[in-house]
């Protein structure tokens, strides 16, 4: 029997693998000082405090990051009203990857009703207001206003669930897909493990982020139509089905004998 295929075998360690597995991944320069890091190959911003534990999404991202040999610190739920905190680790050499956290930072922090919770579930001591509304939007804009030229790649529940067109419920709109608001590079959407190891490695082998348009599991802005595009109005090839009455769950069929062999049937309703 042969041994199965590891998912991640096609790719070499990145050579600062060299540099070993970091006890705590690097929140701030002293710590990257204290590594013997000059600069980080990956920079993970989130909204979520960070706790080195897989429950934490961006710390399961990093660590497999540095599994494969990058140098990997983040940037926990950093005050947003200017890009100061964006510049703690310095410029990465290959990207920023950019989520809201945990969850949605929209129903982090209003509940159905459009009011603030009191608590964050992904915060210290539960504090709340430590994430900005629409957080993928505005941390991508402070990377941006820290260095720009980085490549930026977002993801997490938030970004996956905006990557196209769709119904916004906080503002009573349709909104357009997130990768224009956040003007990222890519949108890695759903369980992006996969996605962004071969971001990082492509990456650091030097190729253009505008060229990663293969790659499953991602999305990106198309710039102009590809040859032989063509548009399909779905409400021409899709049409509802005949409806039918809703059969009342709560109704009951009774059968009675009325004679020597003989049955008869009536239905009774719910009372």
């Amino acid at each position: 029997m042969t041994a199965p295929r590891h998912l991640f075998s096609g790719h070499r360690k990145y050579w600062a693998h060299r540099f070993g597995v970091a006890p705590m991944l690097p929140t701030s320069r002293a710590q990257l000082d204290a590594l013997g890091w000059d600069s980080c190959d990956v920079v993970l911003v989130t909204g979520d405090a960070y706790v080195d534990h897989p429950s934490f999404g961006m710390a399961l991202v990093g660590r497999l990051l540095e599994a494969h040999g990058f140098r990997v610190g983040i940037v926990a739920q950093p005050p947003w009203q200017d890009p100061t905190a964006f510049m703690a680790l310095g410029r990465p050499n290959l990207f920023f990857g950019i989520t809201a956290g945990n969850m949605d930072s929209m129903v982090n922090r209003y509940t159905s009703d459009r009011r603030i919770r009191r608590d964050d579930a992904y915060s210290p001591d539960a504090a709340p207001g430590l994430r900005p509304d629409r957080a993928v939007l505005v941390y991508a804009q402070r990377c941006r206003e820290a260095f720009a030229g980085v490549p930026i790649v977002i993801g997490g529940i938030e970004a996956s669930l905006r990557r196209i067109a769709h119904y916004d419920y906080w503002s009573d709109k349709v909104r357009r897909s997130v990768l224009l608001d956040a003007r990222a590079d890519l949108l890695v959407y759903g369980n992006g493990e996969r996605a962004v190891v071969e971001i990082a490695h492509r990456l650091g082998r030097g190729e253009d982020v505008a060229s990663i348009q293969d790659l499953r599991g991602t999305a990106f802005v198309r710039r102009e139509r590809p040859e032989g595009f063509f548009e399909i109005d779905s409400t021409e090839l899709d049409a509802p089905g005949p409806v039918a009455a809703h059969p009342d769950p709560y109704a009951h069929t009774a059968v009675h004998r009325s004679g020597p062999g003989a049955w008869r049937r009536s239905a009774a309703s719910r009372p």
